[in-house]
């Protein structure tokens, strides 16, 4: 399968995020607020925003700053997706520098996870079924298909032996959010179909085997103080090395195109603020001789994975290509004939068994004391020669 999926545009990314800050207008605004222009009410919100914004942040020792060249600033919280503190280091950024924009690491076929209660998703993650399994081979092809839910069942290893559904620092990140005034909520990760369909394209066969066979008897126990130390680059990083070494191809497809994606999507999130004009408020509409907006740097904070942040502080200021990440090379020649060999595998598998289970099946009603005196009468019932 060859194509090219184009990355989505900024309006794309944005999830409804209703302003949080709506329920205190009427303590700033008193009698007369009815009498005000939308551009004032703006500029008063905004007033609002900018007074609990600090200057110097107390920031978590997880977050590293990133500036712009027109001058915004981008906050990018490193996490583990499996971890309270991670958590709690996104709430006090969010609430420390008030952004004008949150930039999260899920994409539109996982933006679900946003909207269930932890309960849900706990459940959801342990339950790795036969339907899912087909969903996945509909929507990624067989070999990705099943490369994803060899990784969902390692995503319910981790959920069973820590008890805690991932991705709570996403939910977290959604809830701030919708309580900052005007500030948007964007979708940052490349579509997962895509990095599926590169990942399982750049491997070998063999590699693939070796793979599928170290994910499905992946069964070591984890601590919740194994993933709190991921938080530490060194040890991440020593991690990562780990996986270059066994898997390089994976690991492009997998971390670094992602991190290429994930920078693009942050700079275009940090773009300058476009303030309302003065005389908008007057129902006065553009004209030639209108007054320029005014604009200002924004803020903005991502919420990625720590695994993430090397690539994204070393991608900030080059020029990125993100069409050529997007694309789905076509299967090899090889490619095709192992996808042919897992088939026939399977079908004959399936063959096979469905032969030996009924042979079993006629051996053991034949062996049945009804059975055999009905054969008993049927042979005496027969003509002699």
């Amino acid at each position: 399968m060859e194509g090219e999926e184009q990355p989505p545009q900024e309006a794309d990314m944005e999830t409804g995020v209703t302003s949080g800050a709506s329920a205190s207008v009427p303590r700033v605004l008193s009698g007369e607020a009815q009498n005000l222009s939308d551009a004032d009410a703006f500029s008063l919100l905004l007033e609002m925003k900018l007074k609990r914004r600090r200057e110097q942040p107390n920031l978590p020792r997880t977050v590293t700053q990133l500036v712009a060249e027109d001058g915004s600033r981008v906050y990018v919280v490193g996490t583990a997706h499996f971890s309270d503190d991670s958590k709690r280091d996104v709430v006090k950024t969010i609430r420390e520098v008030q952004p004008d924009v949150v930039v999260v690491e899920l994409c539109q076929y996982r933006v679900s996870m946003l909207k269930m209660d932890e309960r849900t998703l706990l459940r959801e993650a342990k339950e790795v079924s036969l339907e899912k399994l087909q969903q996945a081979v509909r929507q990624n092809g067989l070999m990705s298909g099943l490369m994803q839910m060899l990784l969902l069942k390692v995503s319910a290893h981790i959920t069973e032996q820590l008890g805690m559904a991932p991705g709570g620092e996403f939910r977290e990140a959604f809830k701030e959010a919708s309580k900052v005034p005007f500030c948007k909520f964007h979708l940052g990760d490349r579509p997962i179909p895509v990095t599926f369909k590169r990942a399982i394209a750049a491997l070998s066969f063999w590699q693939k085997v070796k793979l599928a066979w170290g994910l499905c008897f992946l069964s070591d126990p984890i601590s919740k103080d194994d993933v709190e130390r991921c938080k530490q680059k060194d040890l991440l990083e020593q991690m990562m090395a780990e996986m270059i070494g066994e898997f390089p191809d994976l690991h492009r497809t997998i971390v670094s195109e992602r991190d290429i994606y994930l920078t693009y999507m942050l700079r275009q999130a940090a773009r300058r603020l476009e303030l309302p004009r003065a005389s908008e408020g007057e129902g006065e509409g553009e004209s030639d001789g209108a007054e320029p907006r005014k604009c200002v740097p924004s803020v903005v904070v991502g919420v990625v994975g720590m695994g993430h942040v090397p690539g994204i502080e070393k991608n900030w200021s080059t020029d990125l290509n993100i069409q050529e990440i997007m694309t789905v090379p076509p299967p090899s020649i090889t490619g095709r004939v192992s996808r042919l060999a897992v088939k026939a595998a399977f079908f004959g598998l399936l063959g096979y068994s469905l032969y030996w289970m009924g042979r079993r099946t006629v051996s053991l009603l034949l062996s049945l004391p009804v059975a055999q005196s009905c054969l008993q009468r049927a042979s005496g019932a027969r003509p002699g020669p």
